[in-house]
């Protein structure tokens, strides 16, 4: 009896081996891996294109010398004071450019908290602007006056504060602004031949600021748009208002008598660019 036992309890619990044997092996838990959180912290550069137009860009001109003190060619011997005054050249005169701006730039963001948060940073940019423009005014007199201005580049130093909301961006900025202006301003007789019988020129680098503000958001890295491989691509639209002050530009006359005295224009330089641009950051996700 005892052996009989013993074989049957040895038989069940082979029996339950191979049972066991036979069920699926359990697998191990797979590895939990997070999600990288955004964050805008990194160097970049990129381009952008836009709009460009003057603002407040009357040209003012005043005569240098009083009574008798001069006269232009034509029938009327006056003097510089009294044509600006009579309107023989034109006291204020607009000139108003716009056009087509694009460059590049580059810059470094820093955000405190990855996610949403605030957002410093600073960047430097250069786009050429053609902001060009030549008008003439003609007295009732006949007499011509060209008035030509021009804005070739413009550069940016400036400082950025936003909050992001993740991929998107809200930002305020300013800072130093420089530009190549031109000025010029050339006064005729009203001779048949209307010969130049003033005539004054500036050409010269000019600094001021510059402030505005944008958004900007990071679109999927495998875009299309991601040639560079850059660990985030940011799109953006901007607005800057810039200001380089003002020049006065003497214009004296030539050396055609019997042309005496002379006239003073006053230049300014300032405007808007509204433009888009798209950034290739470099560094953390």
């Amino acid at each position: 009896m005892r052996q009989t036992l013993l074989a049957g309890a040895t038989g069940i619990l082979l029996c339950g081996a191979a049972s066991a044997a036979d069920l699926p092996r359990r697998a191990a838990p797979p590895v939990f891996v997070p999600v990288p959180v955004f964050t805008w912290t990194g160097f970049y550069l990129g381009v952008n294109a836009g709009y460009a137009f003057s603002e407040n860009s009357a040209i003012r001109t005043t005569g240098n010398n009083g009574p008798g003190a001069g006269a232009l060619i034509g029938p009327a011997f006056t003097s510089t004071v009294g044509n600006v005054l009579s309107n023989r050249r034109p006291g204020s005169f607009r000139s108003e450019q716009e056009g087509f701006t694009g460059g590049g730039g580059i810059g470094y963001n820093y955000q405190f908290t990855p996610g949403s948060g605030i957002v410093v940073g600073i960047e430097a940019d250069a786009q050429y602007t053609d902001l060009e423009r030549t008008r003439t005014f003609i007295s009732s007199l006949n007499d011509p006056s060209t008035f030509r201005q021009s804005l070739d580049f413009l550069g940016t130093v400036r400082g950025r504060l936003g909050y992001a909301f993740d991929k998107f961006l809200v930002y305020g900025t300013g800072g130093f602004a420089y530009g190549s202006v031109n000025y010029s301003a050339d006064f005729f007789g009203n001779a048949a031949a209307r010969p130049l019988a003033y005539s004054g020129r500036f050409s010269q680098m000019e600094t001021g600021y510059v402030y505005g503000g944008g958004i900007e958001y990071a679109i999927p890295t495998d875009s299309f748009l991601n040639f560079f491989k850059a660990s985030a691509v940011t799109v953006k639209a901007e607005y800057l208002r810039y200001d380089l002050g003002t020049r006065n530009v003497i214009v004296n006359q030539t050396n055609l008598a019997p042309v005496t005295g002379s006239y003073t224009s006053r230049f300014s330089t300032e405007g808007s660019l509204v433009r888009a641009g798209i950034n290739y950051k470099f560094g953390s996700y």
